[in-house]
């Protein structure tokens, strides 16, 4: 095609390739759950069993966990924000977790007495609940942008 922009049709199809190429490989790199450091996943999920959050919590993988009284925590690494309030990473959940009086004044979540070390261990095992849904690649085409289609 003479004048055609991006040149020809094989061209386009190289572009529309490398493009899709590069956008995998950037949400490959975002989608990953965050690392917390020093945490260790089947601790955080004893700790949650234990600590009993599943009477107001919906916790995936923990037993008996089908609290309705504080949100779910399915797809953790999913969500924006921590009680409304904080970015959803690893340091202001394990704040959150060890005085959720300090973050949100009044709020319904009590404390605990979680220790650094074990807000450390449940956090490990959140994050690595996640939805994972989309098209392609991880999150390449989100299913929530088609339904508004």
């Amino acid at each position: 095609m003479k004048g055609a922009p991006f040149g020809s049709y094989g061209a386009r199809i190289a572009l529309l390739v490398w493009l899709l190429t590069v956008a995998s490989c950037l949400n490959g790199e975002r989608s990953r759950p965050p690392e917390v450091l020093g945490g260790d996943v089947a601790e955080g999920r004893a700790l949650l069993q234990s600590y009993t959050c599943g009477e107001c919590h919906v916790i995936p993988g923990v037993s008996g966990a089908t609290g309705l009284v504080g949100p779910p925590l399915t797809d953790w690494v999913e969500r924006t924000f921590i009680a409304g309030t904080l970015w959803n990473t690893p340091e202001n959940l394990i704040r959150w977790l060890m005085d959720p009086e300090d973050v949100e004044p009044g709020t319904n979540m009590p404390d605990m007495e979680i220790s650094e070390e074990q807000a450390r261990h449940m956090a490990a095992y959140l994050y690595t609940l996640g939805n994972n849904r989309g098209l392609g690649p991880p999150h390449l085409f989100p299913v929530e942008w088609l339904e508004k289609w």
